[in-house]
């Protein structure tokens, strides 16, 4: 649970979706970098390494008392589970259709997770928004377009990678929302620390799937640098950033809130 001597500013909504939509972006940005800059063309490796930051990074902070997990039954650990499956199929996905489209197309489709966000809310949770709500989406999808404006290429399967990973950001910000503020009600760190390890045993036996290992590590053999490790350290950790920070923001607002607020 939070600590009661928490200082008030930490408390802040604004605060945290603040540091939400800079870490999103920067985080855009720096994936992009990975891929393109480094020759770095593994998605889900890339993904190993933001799933096993966060493992260490939520496991540091609870032996360091920040947080104290819950404890869950069966059900729950099978919700995590699944959870688990989501969270890592979003960020693969993600990182891989970064590599198909350029940054401006990327970013325009990724405005549509509000809307994608509020389909959800409605077909299965049953809210209901009001008509300014909609309205309001709006500017903020054209807003995107307008600051985005450029070099609008892709290929047919990134428009649908990255299209898939919008509704599955806006899937796993809902569900995200539904695990903290529900019944479980997790602390944000408590939920990284059980998604990661999950997550990062995932990645894996997918990158082995899909050929993707071997090619790592012939890759390792012949083109690894020390540059590349520090700038693959640094992708990490801020990924880990991220996530703490957008669970907590999430928690601390809505899932329509955070969609808009990452844009």
């Amino acid at each position: 649970m939070y600590a009661s001597n928490q200082p008030g500013c930490l408390d802040s909504s604004a605060l945290w979706l603040t540091m939400y939509f800079f870490f999103n972006l920067g985080l855009t940005l720096y994936n992009k970098v990975i891929l393109s800059l480094f020759d770095f063309p593994f998605p889900w490796t890339l993904t190993a390494i933001h799933t096993l930051c966060g493992a260490i990074g939520s496991y540091a902070f609870w032996k360091f008392n920040l947080f104290t997990p819950s404890k869950l039954g069966e059900k729950e650990n099978m919700v995590m589970l699944s959870f688990s499956v989501l969270y890592t199929i979003n960020i693969a996905i993600s990182n891989v259709s970064l590599n198909l489209v350029t940054v401006p197309f990327h970013q325009v489709v990724r405005a549509m997770t509000p809307v994608f966000t509020v389909m959800l809310s409605v077909a299965f949770l049953s809210k209901s928004y009001s008509r300014m709500t909609y309205i309001s989406l709006l500017p903020v999808v054209a807003g995107v377009a307008f600051a985005t404006f450029g070099d609008y290429s892709y290929t047919a399967i990134g428009f649908f990678l990255t299209v898939l990973g919008t509704v599955l950001a806006a899937l796993k910000t809902v569900v995200t929302n539904r695990v903290q503020v529900g019944r479980l009600k997790l602390h944000p760190l408590d939920l990284l620390l059980r998604m990661s390890p999950l997550a990062f045993i995932q990645t894996l036996i997918y990158s082995y799937l899909t050929g993707e290992m071997a090619a790592v590590s012939t890759y390792v053999q012949t083109q690894f640098s020390f540059s590349l490790f520090f700038a693959l350290l640094i992708n990490g950790v801020l990924a880990f950033g991220l996530n703490v920070v957008s669970f907590t923001a999430n928690k601390k607002t809505s899932a329509l809130t955070m969609t808009v607020a990452g844009k």
